[in-house]
This record gives C-alpha cells, sequence and structure tokens, in this order.
C-alpha cells in the first residue's frame, strides 16, 4: 500500500512537472524579426513614405516605432550584428564577406545558437550573407549550421529575384524550372507562413523564432507587373516635390523633429523639371516600390496566419532595414556580379545589364538600381547613403510589435538604440540564457543593451554609439556625432550637435576643436577594443 500511495505521489509529482514546464515554454512568447535590404528611411508609409504598406503600418499603430535606431551601414555587418549582438569587427564580418574578406566568428553564438539551446524551435527564410563560402561543399557558417533547424534562402548577398544564386532548403541547393513561375520576395514569405503552419502542428507547445530576412528592395530593380501598375501616378511630381512632402508628414507624426529641414538635392541629380527620359526614371521608382509592396503584402500573410492561430498578441515582431536607401549606379556590374545573373534569365533570354535609359526595368531581363536621385527621395529628411557612417547610411525604421507585452501603443521612441540591442532584446524576452562558452569556443560578452525598458515605456538612457565600415566611420554621444568624411579637399572627421542640425549640415568642426578631438580618441579605443582593421588616425 505504502508503495502504491509514493508510486502515485511520484507520479502527481511528475505530471505537476511536466504540465509546469509546458505551461512556461507555453508562456514564453513567439519571435519574429523582418529585415528589409536597401530600403531608406522613411520609404514606407508609416514614416512618410508613399509606398503602400498597410501591414507594417498597422504592425507600428500597434506597436512602437524607433526615430533613432542604427543600423550598421550595409548588408553584411549589419545581419552579423544583428545575429550576434556583438559589433561585426567581433562577429568576424566587419567588411564585405566572401573571397575569404569576413566569416561569422565561431567565437561568437547567434540568435538561433542560444534560442535553439533554450527550447525554441527556428527558423530561418531569406537571405543570409554572413558566410564566407556560397557553395555547400563547406557549408560550416550556412545557417543550419548556426542555429536553424530549417532554412529556405539564399547564402550570397545578391541576386535575381526569379532565378536567384545559392538558393537553398537547408543545405542543398534547389534548382529552379521556367514553370515554376518564382518570384524570390513571394517565396520567403509563402515560406515562412508555411514553416509556421507546420510548427504550430507538430510542435504545438514549442516557442518558434523566426528570422525573416527579405532581399526587397535591393537591386536588381525586379518587381511584378500587378505591383508595378500600382504606383502609375504616384512618383510623377519627381523627387524634388515628394522630398518636400514626405518631410512635411514625418513633422506631422513626429517621426522627425519640427526643425529639421530638407538636405539639399544630390549633387548627382537634376532638378525634376530638367530630367530627360522621365518615363524611364518613374520606372525605377516604381518599381522599387513594388518591390517593398510586395514585401509588405507577404508579411500580411505572415500577420493573418498569426492572427488565425491565435498567436498574434504574445508574438514579438520587429521590422528594420540593414542599411539605409542605396545610391549604386551599377556600373560595370557585368564584371563585379555573377555571370548567370546578367547573362540569361531562366527561360533563356538575354538579360541587359546595367541602367539603360528607356530599357524599362521590372522584369527579369533587366539587371537595374534606381541611383542617387530616388535615394535621396528613400533617404529624407537626411543626406547620403548606404555604406555611410551619416545619417543617411545608418539611419532605419524599426517597428516592435508585441501586444502582450507592450505597455502602450502607437508611440513613436527617441531613445538611440542600435542593431546590437537586437540580440539582447531577444534574450530577456524569451528567458535565455547567454553562454560564456559554446561548441567548445569562448564565446565574446554581448555588447548590446535589452530594449525592454522601451517596451515598458521607459527610457534606454543609451549614451554611446559606433560604427565602421569600409573606411566610413561615426560615434555619437548624446545629441552629438562625428563623422568620417570624404570631400574635394580629402578626407576629415565632422562635428554635428543632432539636436540642433538633425540632418547634419552645419560641420561644427573648426567651432569645436576640442570636442572633436576628445570624440574621435574615443572612437580609436572603441576601434581598438573591439579589433577594427582600419583604426589608424
Amino acid at each position: 500500500m505504502r508503495t502504491n500511495l509514493f508510486f502515485n505521489f511520484a507520479l502527481i509529482c511528475s505530471i505537476n512537472s511536466y504540465l509546469s514546464a509546458q505551461q512556461t515554454q507555453n508562456d514564453k512568447p513567439n519571435i519574429i524579426v523582418i529585415m528589409a535590404d536597401d530600403m531608406g528611411f522613411s520609404d514606407i508609409g508609416c514614416y512618410g513614405g508613399e509606398i503602400q504598406t498597410p501591414n507594417l503600418d498597422r504592425l507600428a499603430k500597434n506597436g512602437v516605432r524607433f526615430n533613432q535606431f542604427y543600423n550598421n551601414a550595409r548588408c553584411c555587418p549589419t545581419r552579423a550584428a544583428l545575429l550576434t549582438g556583438l559589433y561585426p569587427h567581433q562577429a568576424g564580418v566587419g567588411g564585405m564577406v566572401g573571397y575569404g574578406h569576413g566569416d561569422l566568428s565561431e567565437n561568437a553564438v547567434t540568435i538561433g545558437e542560444v534560442l535553439q539551446s533554450n527550447g525554441y524551435a527556428t527558423y530561418m527564410t531569406g537571405k543570409w550573407h554572413v558566410a564566407d563560402s556560397n557553395t555547400n561543399d563547406d557549408a560550416h557558417n550556412w545557417p543550419k549550421q548556426r542555429g536553424f533547424d530549417t532554412f529556405f534562402g539564399t547564402i550570397k548577398g545578391v541576386g535575381s529575384y526569379f532565378d536567384p544564386y545559392t538558393l537553398s532548403d537547408n543545405n542543398d541547393p534547389i534548382e529552379l524550372k521556367p514553370e515554376d513561375g518564382f518570384y524570390y520576395t513571394d517565396a520567403i514569405s509563402d515560406s515562412t507562413v508555411t514553416f509556421i503552419d507546420r510548427h504550430l502542428k507538430e510542435k504545438p507547445h514549442s516557442p518558434f523564432f523566426f528570422y525573416v530576412a527579405y532581399t526587397a528592395p535591393h537591386w536588381p530593380l525586379h518587381a511584378l507587373q500587378k505591383d508595378i501598375k500600382k504606383y502609375d501616378g504616384v512618383f510623377d511630381q519627381g523627387w524634388d516635390v515628394l522630398r518636400k512632402e514626405r518631410l512635411e508628414r514625418m513633422k506631422k507624426t513626429g517621426i522627425v523633429p519640427k526643425n529639421t529641414k530638407l538636405s539639399p538635392r544630390d549633387p548627382r541629380a537634376s532638378a525634376w523639371k530638367n530630367v530627360e527620359n522621365k518615363e524611364w526614371e518613374l520606372q525605377r521608382m516604381k518599381t522599387y516600390a513594388a518591390q517593398i509592396d510586395n514585401m509588405d503584402q507577404g508579411i500580411g500573410r505572415i500577420i493573418d496566419k498569426l492572427e488565425q492561430e491565435g498567436k498574434l498578441d504574445n508574438t514579438l515582431i520587429l521590422f528594420l532595414s540593414d542599411n539605409g536607401g542605396c545610391a549604386e549606379t551599377l556600373e560595370g556590374v557585368e564584371n563585379w556580379v555573377t555571370g548567370r545573373e546578367i547573362s540569361v534569365t531562366l527561360e533563356g533570354k538575354k538579360v541587359t545589364p546595367g541602367n539603360i535609359p528607356n530599357h524599362m526595368p521590372g522584369p527579369a531581363t533587366t539587371y537595374q538600381s534606381y541611383g542617387p536621385s530616388w535615394a535621396n527621395l528613400s533617404n529624407t529628411p537626411y543626406r547620403k547613403y548606404k555604406k555611410s557612417g551619416h545619417e543617411g547610411g545608418v539611419a532605419t525604421p524599426f517597428i516592435m510589435h508585441w501586444p502582450a507585452g507592450l505597455k502602450k501603443k502607437n508611440n513613436i521612441k527617441k531613445d538611440v538604440a542600435s542593431i546590437i540591442d537586437v540580440m539582447p532584446t531577444l534574450i530577456d524576452v524569451s528567458q535565455s540564457k547567454y553562454p560564456l562558452n559554446f561548441n567548445g569556443n569562448k564565446i565574446k560578452p554581448l555588447e548590446g543593451l535589452s530594449l525592454m525598458p522601451v517596451l515598458h515605456d521607459k527610457s534606454l538612457n543609451r549614451d554611446e554609439w559606433f560604427v565602421e565600415h569600409g573606411t566610413n566611420k561615426a560615434y555619437r554621444k548624446g545629441d552629438w556625432k562625428i563623422a568620417w568624411s570624404k570631400d574635394k579637399d580629402g578626407k576629415k572627421w565632422e562635428l554635428y550637435n543632432l539636436k540642433e542640425d538633425p540632418i547634419e549640415l552645419n560641420d561644427l568642426a573648426t567651432n569645436y576643436p576640442k570636442k572633436l578631438n576628445t570624440m574621435i580618441d574615443r572612437w580609436h579605443e572603441w576601434a581598438k577594443r573591439v579589433k577594427v582593421s582600419r583604426s589608424k588616425k
């Protein structure tokens, strides 16, 4: 009798322990991080743009938006920092990956590795771009090997939307056929929805983490005709008028301060009234807008799936871009892009690469970018672009949506925050433990701050922010910022007071030489600590 009582007691304890564990797992929020590629600060509707983004606008309305959130100015350094919570140099990707120039460090752990070790099912869809190898002969730094249970996407950083290079299912290459009707942005969205559905059926008691890394709207300008058609007439007034109108909307909604001025038109851009080939120029921007529009449609399908399954309220969704708008003109693109992408389509048709007026972008037979004139609109009100440490290169929209965890919604947060804050935030909300060692390797300590105080309507109180990429560099302390610039007289440090001059028009370097030198010295201290290779004055 005593044996039976003991057995029953042990069984009850075991069941209670199991149920408690299940309850704890079920209480953990699901997490989805969504990243756009080469998208400007003010392109989406809720940041002032003309592009139709009702789903991102919905996330902003029921979440919070940041207006001083920084990325790392370019694709792979930003992705490395996002994945690891470290500065990109510490994560092994301070420069552009590929050809032996960068590879994700084994002394860093990814969000996938941390959450996978703490009970999460982990998924990735889209662009990886933090591995030196683009072939599965060496996949040690591919998503499956760096903490993701399931992966569908591309390893390489750029490619056709209709036949992307390095498209993979986990570690296996995918060969597309013309009859597949493939469009990469749709494929990223639809595979994400499919994986969510499969997860909820097969692992209903496990929380999930998704990293959804779109290539939209990175060049080439490839979009579906139905999406391009939606923008007939939208941009006809041209970049001069549209930039002014964007700024006024941004001031009205509080995205930028009331004292914000409009930066000058890019010197490479003509006044819109003098532009030749207007039809071609408009087609470029319409195609770019269509790429973002299609991404937003896919985000809507993801949101709808979560809502249908009753998972939206307890899912933390983050959205951001990896750098500012891209002014690249693709001159000589045929010399540095994989030959197959710019030679022939999946159907065997000839591709004509380069920004050729009157050769209308959109279909797979083209390979174009939208150039500095439209990128200037994308980054309204800022100047400069992708790769730069100035605001136009590093300022990104950042949306956090989590109904179960947010104290207030439809807020615009003025806290200075950074891409390195994503990892510590996700560790915090998932109640995970950050390892000191992983797979036999000593792991560098986190650099970022958790954004949880912001979710609770408190201040983050970040005092400093640093960046370096390809000789472009910047440092912010409080309202003051220095940025390294290349001008006609050579390279030099510039100094700005962002409270008085948020678009960096009034260089105060000669006015405050002591402050300038103090900040330069501090930047170099940081550069030495994180092992920036180009840290000489």
